[in-house]
């Protein structure tokens, strides 16, 4: 099983989130989470004085997914969320040992 988180930018989860759905993913975890990379955020002006703006508003999505379809659902995000500008985002993907459904304390595959 693999791991996949993927931090993307605001207005591409639902088209993210669809085209998963489209090629049989339908279970994930989505967090509002804020961050920088190596766009160090902006200046903004609110009334008449300038603010920095470090941490930029990002979506977190974390599926738990068997290894047949993790590097489909890498190419499904890459694809959908990329807009070809600084700040699109990143995809990491790591190895689950395990997995355990509490209701049914099932295991493995099984249980995502």
């Amino acid at each position: 099983m693999k791991k996949i988180e993927a931090i993307i930018k605001p207005f591409k989860l639902e088209e993210v989130k669809d085209a998963l759905s489209e090629i049989g993913i339908e279970g994930m975890t989505v967090t509002e989470v804020k961050g920088f990379g190596r766009q160090r955020g902006h200046t903004e002006i609110y009334r008449g004085s300038e603010y920095t703006v470090d941490f930029l508003p990002k979506f977190k999505l974390d599926l738990v997914l068997s290894d047949e379809q993790a590097d489909a659902a890498v190419q499904v995000i890459l694809k959908t969320a990329r807009t070809g500008k600084i700040g699109d985002g990143k995809v990491f993907v790591s190895n689950i040992e395990q997995a355990v459904r509490i209701r049914t304390a099932e295991t493995g595959e099984n249980a995502v």
